[in-house]
């Protein structure tokens, strides 16, 4: 069994202070993101690791979504191994949760990547935000979500197939139960009323449907195909329809086009009721707030530079949504290897985190039609996750 680190926690419950301390609860809209500085890729697509000690999450004042700035930063580790949604900010815009999924550790003269526990609690409330609390949850926690009324949150564990229950109450956040699967659980997420969750299981390219009754999850064995290697998932604001985005390659590209799979959530059971192409390696996914809008963000190749598929740049999969009907109906590209990709809460802009170019890509939305407003926010590091707050 891999040993979890145990050496820099100092480093990790410090925090950088920002030279304009800020305090989020009066900055909204505001994004969280996750700085990998760990994770590289040489020409042949074979990842090339550094010494932590060097991640970041920052925090990001969007009131002018064309012009982003960075409110606060905290040294706190983070991976890009896994979905990019390893990181959430309650409804009340008070708390905030990170989970680092791996880390990279010394083994002789080598370095390798080994499971994390740790599940970071950020005490958004305070001026400038800090770090709250450490807690430990399950083997390489990833994907993550909080419940509609910001009193749970959910946890997936990759390394250890199962889903962490978490209790909260402001930056007092408990483990309160463990619901294991019989394989990896990379995403979780609940839907908008609260009810029921949905926990992606990406080698078994099924999403698995959770039962959510006050504070007590239950898995009832309802289980859906998907195409291959579901990452991640959004819900419509109407809670009819879910999507997953497929990678189709175990978290790479691999050439070949893949899909987003659309879920009937009203129906009884929920069902799988189509499946839309999108590009080579959709990862990142996003729901607009008003529902008629998704995103999947297209890694084509951009880590790979001697592969067939390379392709500089990714891309955006722009998805309308007409009730239950899904249709691709635009291809924009962004920058190099894009993880995650936001709506801001009005559902005018976009922002997708391109990891190689070190930026971030902004996007206009006018109905379903989006625009690249050819503007970038570079930010001081790899971004391989990110997460809005409303």
């Amino acid at each position: 069994m891999p040993v979890f680190r145990t050496v820099g926690l100092s480093f990790v419950a410090a925090v950088l202070l920002c030279s304009a301390p800020l305090n989020l609860t009066h900055a909204k809209p505001f994004m969280i993101v996750g700085l990998d500085e760990k994770v590289w890729w040489d020409d042949d697509g074979k990842v090339v690791l550094s010494p932590p000690g060097k991640d970041q999450v920052l925090l990001v004042d969007l009131a002018d979504p064309e012009n982003p700035k960075i409110a606060a930063t905290l040294p706190l580790e983070n991976s890009v191994v896994g979905p990019p949604v390893n990181l959430d900010i309650d409804p009340s815009g008070s708390v905030a949760l990170v989970a680092n999924s791996v880390d990279v550790v010394k083994e002789g003269e080598a370095l390798k990547q080994v499971p994390d526990n740790k599940i970071f609690v950020i005490d958004l409330k305070a001026n400038p935000p800090k770090l709250a609390a450490t807690i430990t949850g399950g083997k390489q926690p990833s994907g993550l979500s909080f419940s509609p009324d910001g009193k749970m949150a959910l946890v997936a564990n990759r390394g250890d197939n199962s889903v962490s229950v978490l209790s909260v109450n402001g930056t007092d956040v408990k483990v309160t139960d463990t619901i294991s699967f019989p394989d990896s659980v990379a995403h979780v997420l609940f839907t908008p009323d609260g009810k029921r969750a949905l926990a992606v299981r990406f080698p078994a390219h099924k999403v698995s449907v959770l039962d959510v009754n006050g504070d007590k999850v239950t898995y009832n064995k309802v289980d859906l195909p998907t195409g291959q290697w579901p990452y991640n998932v959004v819900v419509t604001p109407n809670g009819k329809i879910a999507l997953t985005s497929d990678n189709g390659n175990s978290g790479a590209s691999d050439g070949s086009v893949d899909t987003t799979s659309v879920i009937d959530l009203e129906a009884n059971p929920p069902r799988i009721i189509d499946r839309v192409v999108v590009g080579d390696g959709p990862e990142g996914l996003a729901m607009s707030p008003k529902g008629d809008v998704a995103v999947a963000a297209i890694l084509r190749g951009s880590n790979n530079k001697k592969a067939f598929y390379y392709n500089e740049n990714g891309s955006l999969s722009i998805l309308k949504i007409d009730g239950k009907k899904v249709t691709k109906t635009q291809d924009i590209e962004v920058g190099g290897l894009p993880e995650a990709v936001v709506f801001t809460p009005d559902g005018k802009y976009l922002l997708a985190g391109n990891y190689i170019t070190q930026d971030f890509s902004i996007l206009k939305v006018d109905g379903s039609n989006v625009t690249d407003t050819g503007k970038r926010f570079k930010v001081p590091g790899h971004p391989a996750s990110a997460r809005i707050g409303h």
